[in-house]
């Protein structure tokens, strides 16, 4: 029976220390659950988003390039399903005013199967590895995000090809579905040199806006990577990759021809996507914090 009593108290006093260890103040006066609460909550600082995004960078370059190359060919085949999901809701949906506002929803897909299964896309690439550049502009960095870049570029210029040479050669979905992918891709081929430029800009600023907010995300990636995608798609801004599944669809079907899908696509896109995501976001995002990481 002592020995019972003796086992309750001990039980006892560590319940009271507990709890005395809850109402504990710290200098601010909050208990240890609430300091815990107050720390879950509060975001991250800016200085803690650009390291994680600098240390990503740093992993990217430092990657095998066979890696980098299957990678990038996985997401250039993956980005097509974009384009298949947005002519695919066309189709289904009537020819009405809001169409375009639910059919540009399937252009997430693509970039919802990139982005959460970590596979290489150029455009992401155009902020992660500029941080550790800018942080240290070294020969060796230059040489490691160049490497970066052009076997990135490479690989999902491969997998955009293979998607659209399969859709144009092959039944690879239903054939008035494939129309809607061919009408959506004469769309967007139906832009002045200039107009591809530009809006290739805001494109490239979206996406590094991504890479930049996912650290701060805590699972609201999905929602993330849907709202800015969804902007790109509605305000019909251009992205290289996934335009390039377009694109090469159109010149598979003889629409158009590989030299004017290079100079009147590929270029301007290309150079706005770099502009918008490099020398706007990744450059802007470091120097606001290159005062408080030295």
């Amino acid at each position: 029976m002592n020995e019972f009593q003796s086992d309750r108290q001990a039980r006892r006093s560590k319940e009271r220390e507990h709890r005395g260890a809850e109402r504990a103040q710290d200098s601010r006066g909050l208990t240890q659950r609430e300091a815990k609460t107050v720390e879950k909550r509060l975001r991250l600082s800016v200085p803690a988003i650009y390291e994680v995004v600098r240390q990503e960078g740093e992993e990217e370059m430092q990657r095998p390039t066979s890696s980098l190359w299957w990678s990038g060919i996985a997401a250039g085949l993956s980005i097509g399903f974009s384009l298949v999901a947005e002519a695919a809701l066309r189709y289904h949906l009537p020819d009405a005013p809001w169409r375009p506002l639910v059919d540009n929803f399937g252009y997430c897909v693509g970039f919802l199967l990139v982005i959460l299964a970590r596979q290489q896309l150029f455009t992401e690439n155009t902020i992660a590895p500029i941080l550790p550049l800018a942080a240290e502009f070294t020969r060796k960095n230059v040489l490691c995000v160049l490497r970066l870049w052009s076997v990135v570029f490479v690989a999902n210029m491969v997998g955009t090809l293979g998607v659209g040479v399969f859709n144009a050669a092959l039944p690879g979905t239903h054939p008035e579905v494939f129309q809607a992918m061919l009408e959506i891709s004469r769309e967007m081929m139906d832009k002045s040199w200039f107009t591809m430029f530009v809006r290739a800009v805001g494109a490239g600023f979206l996406i590094a806006a991504i890479v930049w907010i996912l650290p701060s995300a805590s699972g609201n990636e999905f929602l993330v990577i849907v709202i800015f995608t969804y902007i790109i798609a509605i305000a019909e801004f251009t992205h290289i990759i996934a335009g390039s599944v377009e694109a090469f669809l159109l010149v598979a079907h003889g629409d158009i021809s590989i030299f004017t899908m290079l100079w009147h696509f590929t270029l301007p896109v290309l150079i706005g996507n770099i502009l918008g995501g490099t020398a706007l976001f990744a450059l802007l995002a470091y120097a606001q914090v290159k005062e408080e990481i030295k």
